[in-house]
């Protein structure tokens, strides 16, 4: 039993904060006329803990005195924090008022003049944050543009109408199937940079701005992209990102609001355009390097017939080009070599295996060997 009713507490207190958030967003969609922070509701139940010692010193102590005081200061807090609108404080101000007056009259004045003291005091206090100032208005006027810090409105009369946060904002929008001049459907995808410089006309002069600026923005993209093809597209992004940021300033600099930049993030074209380029990219590639290796070639011919410019009347130039050759295939190789007959009358390396041949006889007819029958001379590694 007791972890059921812990189990049931928990999901009460999920569904209580549930509907606080739900509140606390139709309070800003319905452009709430005051903010009611922690300090606020501090204020507040401060307020009624002091009404309530005020109360037990006066009258004798009363159960229903200290839970009315309680229940009260708690449904104030919770339902002014939902809200925040004058007509919830003007309503339950008088319904808390009602409800003490039944339950403890005649000893209900203290009661009545703390409701009326808190639902006063609590809302009246606000405070904008350092990044913001917060455009007040009074009967439908404006009155002031409130700087960072605490200060003071009178209830029911004065207005906060926005808080209006004047930090660098960024603000992702994109232009869906959109055509290029070269008639290919894209979707490009892009951020902004943007501030607000001047929150009186931001404000006053634009309904919503925030909406204002993105879609601003995304008709700005879509006739950038109208205007370039896809290689542009592809190619110049910083360009036509500052076309887009350039056009979007002069649009919401009236506004108070200035575009300090805009990225393009990504470019998304059709599959089939995409395989498309990419064989195109490879067959470009292919082509490039038939291209360098025939000019690898042509260098090499033209080299070579350098070569046998300095060859062709210097035989002992050849000849050591051909024993280097020799040697450089033992070396690495350390096998036998086969040269074509050709090759050795041209380079004279007929003479040299004679040499060598005619030096081994006479070396094994001094020793008293006999030389083989077969003349035929390898060299090995």
């Amino acid at each position: 039993m007791r972890s059921e009713s812990i189990s049931r507490t928990s999901v009460a207190g999920k569904a209580f904060g549930a509907e606080l958030q739900l509140g606390g967003r139709l309070a800003a969609s319905l452009r709430a006329d005051f903010r009611f922070a922690p300090l606020n509701a501090l204020f507040l139940i401060a307020i009624f803990v002091a009404g309530l010692v005020l109360h037990l010193s006066t009258y004798p102590f009363s159960t229903t005195a200290v839970l009315l005081f309680m229940v009260s200061a708690l449904v104030l807090a919770v339902i002014l924090r939902a809200a925040q609108v004058w007509e919830s404080v003007v309503i339950l101000g008088a319904a808390d008022c009602l409800a003490g007056y039944l339950h403890l009259r005649p000893n209900s004045d203290v009661l009545l003049g703390t409701v009326i003291l808190a639902l006063v005091v609590s809302p009246s206090i606000q405070i904008a944050y350092q990044w913001e100032r917060a455009v007040v208005l009074r009967f439908g006027k404006f009155r002031a543009l409130r700087k960072p810090g605490v200060f003071v409105i009178i209830p029911v009369i004065d207005k906060v109408a926005r808080f209006v946060d004047q930090r660098i904002r960024v603000t992702d929008f994109s232009a869906e199937m959109t055509l290029t001049s070269d008639t290919v459907p894209v979707n490009v995808d892009a951020i902004a940079f943007w501030i607000v410089w001047d929150a009186q006309k931001a404000v006053l002069e634009v309904q919503q701005f925030e909406s204002a600026v993105i879609l601003s923005a995304q008709t700005a993209l879509r006739n950038a992209i109208g205007k370039n093809d896809l290689a542009n597209l592809l190619s110049e992004r910083d360009r036509l990102g500052h076309e887009i940021q350039k056009v979007l300033d002069e649009k919401t600099s009236a506004w108070g609001i200035t575009t300090q930049a805009v990225e393009i993030r990504d470019i998304i074209i059709p599959k089939d355009l995409e395989d498309a380029m990419s064989r195109q990219a490879q067959a470009e590639r292919e082509r490039q390097s038939r291209i360098i290796l025939s000019t690898a070639e042509t260098e090499i011919a033209e080299k070579f017939a350098r070569a046998s410019v300095y060859y062709q009347d210097n035989p002992v130039a050849l000849h050591l080009r051909a024993m280097n050759m020799v040697y450089e295939g033992l070396r690495q190789k350390g096998s036998m070599i086969i040269v074509p007959s050709t090759a050795v009358e041209t380079m004279g390396l007929g003479a040299l295996g004679g040499l060598t041949a005619f030096g081994r006889d006479a070396a094994q007819k001094s020793t008293g060997v006999e030389a083989p029958a077969d003349d035929t001379t390898a060299s090995t590694g």
